[in-house]
């Protein structure tokens, strides 16, 4: 294959997922026209184990890009095991931003992200890098890309209500409930999903309309001033579960029950969002005695490959203008296809 040379930065890591400039020569690919790079936004999505975080280390060492977070839960620090966080040697080099820099007592939402995530592009931009934006939360790329829904704030009264009426009957009550007041949300959302289930019942709750009507109240504009091209690997389902169950075991083997238990040590609300990583729940079961750990691991690869069931259903939901859906997962071969229509769309000026 061929090989371009050119001039990026390595960066040494000062241990909060912030990225600090050491310039050194490496192996990469063209700028494919300054111009072109300026206004550009690469977003990589996926479900979990689907290798997205290695492609986008891999479009952002080819393409002097910068990796930016978007996943909810990789924002924690003290999570890097259990949700899979690249590591020092995996970032190979590249400036990575929003990775372990939020405290696991600490309540994240998608606004805050947003408010985050604009910072950290403009930053990026004004380094002369390329943002190549990555995760699995789908609702933090849609907010980048098309804008937040005005929804007002929810009352912590009324949080505090439906956590309540979800814990006490269930989610298959709660979403028979849910079908009452929003019955396009209850429609397309499992009732073992509790996150959004809630927040739909919230919403209506608290504003009288759904989570659809105030969608259609969205702008449409997105946060930032750019072109976005957004890569969305989707392999087969049985390609990503056996996937989801070899990681779960290297986890495993490198750490994560120790890291569950020292979460478990902070004594947090379990409603906070670090606390419904999945596995925690899980191991903590074997924790407390109530099961082997064979069966815990067995049920923590289970939530997993459910996750990224629902994972793969969102993302067949969305639309955006620009987007390619891939149906593999990555590889060093898949890479060299990815990167012929990113120097595409790089070289495509804004109209």
């Amino acid at each position: 294959m061929p090989v371009f040379r050119g001039h990026i930065r390595r960066v040494a890591w000062d241990g909060k997922g912030r990225g600090m400039n050491d310039r050194e020569n490496l192996e990469t690919m063209d700028d494919a026209g300054i111009t072109g790079r300026k206004d550009a936004v690469v977003v990589v999505q996926g479900p979990t184990a689907s290798g997205k975080s290695k492609l986008a280390i891999a479009i952002a060492k080819a393409f002097r890009g910068a990796v930016v977070n978007a996943d909810s839960l990789q924002l924690y620090a003290g999570l890097e095991v259990i949700t899979d966080r690249p590591g020092e040697a995996d970032m190979d080099g590249v400036p990575h931003y929003l990775f372990g820099v939020m405290d696991p007592s600490e309540q994240g939402t998608v606004a805050a992200w947003l408010d985050k995530a604009v910072e950290v592009v403009h930053r990026v931009r004004a380094d002369g890098y390329m943002p190549v934006v990555v995760g699995g939360t789908g609702m933090y790329v849609r907010a980048l890309t098309q804008g937040l829904t005005p929804i007002p704030e929810i009352p912590e009264r009324i949080r505090r209500e439906a956590r309540t009426r979800l814990n006490r009957i269930g989610g298959e009550s709660f979403l028979k409930e849910l079908k009452m007041l929003d019955p396009v949300a209850a429609g397309r959302l499992p009732a073992g999903d509790g996150q959004r289930l809630l927040r739909a019942y919230e919403v209506v709750r608290a504003t009288g309309k759904t989570l659809s009507e105030w969608g259609a109240e969205r702008k449409s504009e997105p946060a930032v001033d750019a072109r976005f091209l957004t890569i969305a690997l989707a392999p087969p389902r049985t390609a990503i579960y056996a996937a989801i169950d070899r990681r779960f075991d290297e986890m495993m083997a490198a750490g994560a029950l120790e890291e569950v238990r020292i979460l478990r040590a902070l004594n947090l609300n379990p409603e906070l969002t670090a606390m419904k990583a999945v596995g925690v729940r899980e191991l903590s079961a074997y924790l407390d005695g109530e099961t082997s750990l064979k069966d815990a691991v067995d049920a923590a690869k289970r939530s997993t490959r459910n996750y990224a069931k629902r994972q793969l259903t969102w993302l067949r939901t969305q639309t955006a203008e620009d987007v390619r859906v891939v149906s593999e997962q990555f590889s060093e071969s898949l890479a060299i296809k990815i990167f012929s229509f990113i120097r595409r769309f790089l070289l495509t000026s804004r109209t």
